[in-house]
């Protein structure tokens, strides 16, 4: 039998195959391995290190830039802000998409890979670039976008809130507790923290929000997933603010609301922990602070300076929080606070903040203040600071917070930077 030609010559190479030859079944199956061969060798051409590629599931709202003329020079130090709108077959590097949109994924300035409407043109120009065909049973036409759920894929996605295992139902609400499993709000809900050894690490709580709409909203859009936010218990839309501020990958307190000294003319507001109160009065009051959202690893006091300072008022509510699973933050704003002396009997995670950060409200004094919470964390390896969610305070602090490894620091969550992990105290009553 004399040679003839093959349909399959072209694509598939340069020699001719006879007209009797193995059975088909297995051809096209041949020329999909070659062709995705082929396929992953142009695409290297946009990247060295395929196996970074990440594909987001709903690129269509994530504001991702476009390159500029010659997509295969984007790079992941270029500004999204800069940049025109996103062209949906385009491949451009862009970590500040992901951290938005995936906060937990571990890798800063990961590669994104949109594959849009257009990417069947787009995998038949490789195939023409290539010179390998990718022939698909039947007949089929080329495929459409590839869609991998990253936070699936690379299981990193937080468990959502409220857990059911770490719920306790009461008359004003859900309230955390510790599960039945062990499993403990304070890592349950907990952002991952990323490793950095050697280097100073600083955590930043901004607190306050939940109580303006527009600059919570500000805030968890231009702060570092790795930022801590503070919700208040009076906001009138804390369920979507504070699912908005997970999804946006930052860490959750609740602030609670406790006596200072010169109550009640400086009153933070209904159901204050007062020093005075009947031990029942607090319970109560406490367990109404808990309910109002769900999702957060650990609380923080609001005021408090006369309640802090009184051991008999403050101990059974340290021990609540304990007992729940939490850990506790003070805020560093009164000297007379026995937090720290009482949490170890109580055996709560527990850690003081070193500087607020904005008790002076101009720019050039928070910019001090950050210069000193530099300082602290290298001189002793870790600084906490604490701030409010005022605009200058959120625009000058995310500044600082997204150059912080820059300057030779990790920027941590609270969670990362409590003592130890508590102890099973479920038994234990207020």
């Amino acid at each position: 039998m004399g040679m003839v030609d093959d349909d399959l010559n072209a694509p598939l190479g340069q020699f001719q195959v006879r007209k009797k030859r193995p059975s088909l079944g297995k051809l096209p199956y041949i020329g999909v391995a070659l062709g995705a061969l082929g396929l992953l060798g142009a695409l290297g051409t946009f990247s060295p290190e395929l196996g970074r590629l990440i594909f987001l599931e709903q690129y269509a709202g994530i504001g991702l830039p476009a390159p500029a003329s010659d997509p295969h020079k984007t790079t992941s130090h270029q500004s999204t802000a800069s940049l025109p709108v996103l062209a949906p077959q385009t491949i451009v590097e862009s970590s500040r998409a992901v951290n938005a949109h995936f906060p937990d994924a571990p890798v800063p300035g990961a590669q994104v890979a949109v594959l849009g409407e257009t990417a069947g043109h787009e995998v038949e120009a490789i195939e023409r670039r290539s010179g390998v065909k990718i022939i698909r049973p039947g007949g089929s036409a080329t495929p459409g976008a590839l869609i991998i759920d990253v936070a699936k894929a690379l299981n990193t996605g937080r468990a959502a809130a409220p857990d059911p295992r770490l719920i306790e139902q009461t008359r004003y609400g859900p309230v955390p507790r510790i599960g039945l499993d062990g499993a403990r709000p304070a890592e349950t809900y907990a952002r991952p923290a990323v490793s950095l050894p050697g280097l100073p690490r600083i955590a930043l709580l901004v607190g306050g929000m939940g109580l303006s709409p527009r600059a919570t909203e500000a805030a968890i859009a231009s702060l570092p997933g790795a930022v801590t936010l503070g919700f208040a218990p009076y906001g009138a839309d804390l369920a979507r603010e504070t699912a908005l501020a997970r999804q946006a990958g930052h860490e959750l307190v609740l602030e609670i609301p406790m006596e200072p000294f010169d109550f009640p003319h400086g009153n933070p507001g209904p159901h204050t922990l007062v020093a005075d109160a009947a031990k029942a009065g607090n319970s109560d009051n406490l367990t109404w602070l808990m309910s109002r959202f769900s999702g957060y690893a650990g609380v923080a006091n609001f005021l408090g300076g006369k309640f802090t300072a009184d051991e008999r008022a403050l101990t059974p509510v340290l021990r609540e929080i304990a007992a729940r699973g939490l850990f506790y933050v003070d805020d560093g704003t009164s000297a007379r606070s026995l937090a720290m002396t009482l949490a170890p009997g109580q055996e709560l995670a527990a850690a003081r903040a070193d500087i607020v950060l904005d008790s002076t409200a101009r720019p050039e004094a928070i910019e001090a203040a950050l210069a000193r919470l530099e300082a602290i964390a290298r001189g002793k390896g870790l600084a906490i600071g604490v701030a409010s969610a005022l605009p200058a305070s959120v625009e000058i602090i995310g500044r600082f917070a997204r150059a912080i490894e820059t300057r030779g620091f990790a920027l941590v969550p609270l969670s990362a930077v409590m003592p130890r992990r508590q102890q099973d105290l479920a038994d234990h009553q207020l």
